[in-house]
């Protein structure tokens, strides 16, 4: 019998949510840069009675993803695709924040937009600081969206002259995410598929540690402490947002973003969290 599978991509906190939530009864690929922490996450769920194999993958490199794909034709149909694999601008360097969050995720969708069955769903996800920075022109926008992936990291755009930091290029990386699955929707559509992106906020998890931790904690702080919701969020809170787009009932959702940040994006521009302007 033809077992469904679901491909989880990032061993960490709101991946594991999600893949609690809907992963019951399918096989689960969980591929991370480390084994040992898709090994973590894979016990930890092979405890509670799910089926999770893990396996090395890097999302930097299309031939490894190419090879955590084909592991996951072997086992079944792929009905789901959870990316929740990515750096943060106080984990990497702007190049190291391009090749993974960028392009890693632009060859993803592309490979797995090539197999998955019809009526499968996939989430990736993004991040509210996609929505931080100005907007770019229809041009750059397009770029992004269609820009073949093998060539994505050539475009003038996002080269080094015009990256200014860290942050800079992963909020170039989130927005690409965003355009990324609107255009990639279209394919997967064709396959009878849906894709949506999500873009937490201040979620606890590890990497948000890192950026508690890091040269811009203070701001990361404040951010959760004056947005309307006046907390950060949890893993199982971008899980109910996924469950909803993954399910029957988001059936006519798809090439779609979801803000998931407490209400923090709408304070940054229109609250507390306003930059001010320099006199």
């Amino acid at each position: 019998m033809d077992k469904e599978v679901m491909i989880l991509t990032g061993a960490g906190q709101i991946g594991m949510a999600i893949a609690r939530r809907m992963g019951a009864g399918k096989k689960i690929i969980v591929g991370d840069n480390k084994l040992d922490h898709a090994q973590e996450v894979a016990k930890i769920m092979n405890n509670a009675g799910f089926d999770v194999l893990p396996v090395e993958m890097d999302l930097s490199s299309r031939r490894s993803v190419q090879d955590m794909v084909a592991e996951a034709v072997k086992a079944g149909s792929i009905t789901m695709m959870v990316n929740a694999a990515g750096v943060s601008p106080s984990q990497a360097s702007v190049e190291m924040i391009l090749k993974v969050d960028l392009y890693g995720t632009a060859v993803l969708l592309e490979e797995v937009g090539k197999v998955i069955a019809s009526g499968g769903a996939g989430v990736t996800i993004s991040s509210q600081s996609g929505h931080r920075m100005p907007q770019l022109s229809p041009e750059g926008d397009e770029q992004l969206a269609c820009t073949p992936a093998e060539e994505l990291l050539s475009l003038e755009i996002l080269q080094p002259g015009n990256i200014r930091d860290t942050l800079h290029a992963y909020q170039m990386a989130k927005r690409c995410n965003e355009k990324r699955v609107m255009a990639e929707s279209v394919k997967w559509g064709a396959r009878g598929a849906r894709l949506n992106s999500i873009s937490p906020g201040i979620i606890v998890t590890p990497l948000a540690m890192d950026e508690f931790n890091g040269p811009r904690g203070d701001f990361y702080k404040n951010m959760f402490a004056k947005c309307p919701a006046g907390r950060p969020g949890t893993a199982d809170e971008v899980a109910n947002v996924a469950e909803l787009l993954m399910g029957d009932k988001g059936a006519f959702i798809t090439g779609a973003d979801f803000l998931v940040d407490g209400g923090a994006t709408a304070s940054y521009f229109y609250g507390p969290l306003k930059p001010q302007e320099k006199v």
